[in-house]
């Protein structure tokens, strides 16, 4: 029955190869479980009923990419845009949690729209490399200054608006040394580094006193603080289009960049370079992003992190299968989730900034026209701590440099729409 769903033959791979894929990939992603209920807890969201969002939704996405699309690619709440989430939509711009999800809500339905129909390869075609590259990295950058900030590194300051914390503090020594962990064992390519990181972080923090066991097993915490709690109407007033906008943007190239990526690394691009039945794997995507707004989580996406289940041979949706299982068993392990402390998972976050942060490798550093607005993203996100205000500013950056430098055409009618829309959205909203 395997072979034939699956075609596990013609993909050069096995049943016992595609379980270990799936367990390998399992381990290097199980960390979102603890991170993003700790980020959209800053939203002022009920922890346990995220943490249950978070799974459910990671197994939904998941479940539809292997069986829809036959990728051994997994999906979660994406790192990024639950910052974006939390940090600029709830505390910076002032809105709710309940605003926030409905934002998430429409920029999932849309997704599924574009999913639907060639507009989608437009959209991505028309952002140029250094912008997506960038983008990425500025993200990171935003994650590793809320890193930073999370664990006692970084601290307001009158004089200087940030500066350096009480280094001599248990927080910051334990979040470096998670950190430390983290990097050794990723360079030992051992797989779940991350997640193995911060439970020693949390047991050595439980030795000392920092924090209170809750247990290991219990039911899945309820749904009933965050299921169907979406403000649609507070989400349609003029002043959110941006931040649907910008959780779309987000969404779309950060799936369109994994899928190539672990399409590529699979053996699974066409002559041209293309990934086959995309449209199913967007699909898979954007419905996911819609069910976990419902339940309660910021947009749901594809994650990088499949190249390790992919390295160990996993080639087919059964991959994905066996991960989205081992997601819907991490549901009963919630006490373990609400003792991770702050200061552990801001190792994982700053970890992550690091892995993010290597898209700027990729940028045209000789082509001024093309490296001067992509570093407008990469440092406006953190120092305004806004990821649409940094995107906003490198689209209308690389408009009006390339209209100025006399290479108009290298932008592209997209590309002056959509800085005109962020102009618009500067100057009015």
């Amino acid at each position: 029955m395997l072979e034939r769903f699956f075609h596990l033959q013609a993909n050069g791979t096995t049943v016992r190869t595609e379980v270990l894929a799936g367990f390998t990939t399992f381990l290097t992603m199980a960390y979102i479980v603890f991170v993003n209920p700790a980020i959209l807890a800053d939203a002022g969201m009920d922890r346990g009923a995220v943490f249950t969002a978070t799974c459910l939704a990671a197994v939904i996405g998941t479940m539809i990419m292997g069986l829809l699309a036959n990728y051994p690619i997994a999906q979660a709440p994406g790192m990024g845009m639950n910052a974006f989430f939390t940090y600029t939509i709830v505390i910076g711009m002032g809105h709710t949690w309940q605003v926030a999800l409905g934002c998430v809500f429409i920029s999932g339905i849309l997704f599924v729209a574009l999913s639907l129909f060639k507009v989608r390869e437009w959209v991505i075609n028309a952002v140029p490399r250094s912008l997506k590259m960038s983008i990425a990295a500025g993200i990171g950058f935003f994650i590793g200054f809320i890193a930073l900030k999370n664990a006692g590194f970084v601290v307001a300051h009158p004089a200087t608006l940030v500066g350096i914390g009480d280094l001599t503090r248990p927080e910051p020594i334990l979040a470096a040394l998670g950190f430390a962990i983290m990097v050794a064992l990723h360079a030992w390519r051992v797989p779940g580094s991350i997640l193995i990181a911060i439970l020693a972080v949390t047991v050595l923090s439980g030795l000392f006193g920092l924090v209170q066991w809750q247990g290991i097993v219990s039911t899945p915490p309820s749904l009933a603080p965050t299921f169907m709690q979406m403000d649609l109407a507070g989400a349609l007033e003029p002043a959110l289009i941006s931040v649907i906008f910008t959780l779309l943007f987000l969404d779309l190239f950060d799936t369109a960049g994994t899928l190539i990526g672990t399409g590529h690394a699979a053996g699974l691009l066409d002559e041209k370079g293309r990934l086959p039945r995309i449209g199913k794997a967007l699909f898979a995507d954007s419905t996911a992003t819609v069910a976990g707004s419902v339940l309660g989580t910021s947009n749901t996406t594809s994650y990088i992190e499949s190249l390790s289940g992919i390295e160990q041979g996993g080639r087919t949706g059964l991959t994905a299968v066996v991960v989205g299982l081992l997601f819907l068993l991490a549901l009963f392990f919630a006490p373990l989730a609400g003792t991770i402390p702050a200061f552990a998972t801001a190792s994982a976050l700053f970890f992550v900034a690091c892995l993010m942060a290597r898209g700027l490798v990729d940028i045209d550093w000789k082509d001024v026209t093309e490296f001067a607005p992509a570093l407008v993203a990469a440092i406006t996100m953190p120092l305004t701590f806004s990821i649409a205000t940094g995107i906003g500013l490198a689209f209308i950056a690389y408009a009006g440099i390339k209209l100025i430098s006399g290479r108009a055409r290298e932008a592209g009618i997209a590309i002056y729409l959509i800085a005109g829309a962020f102009v618009l959205k500067f100057a009015f909203l």
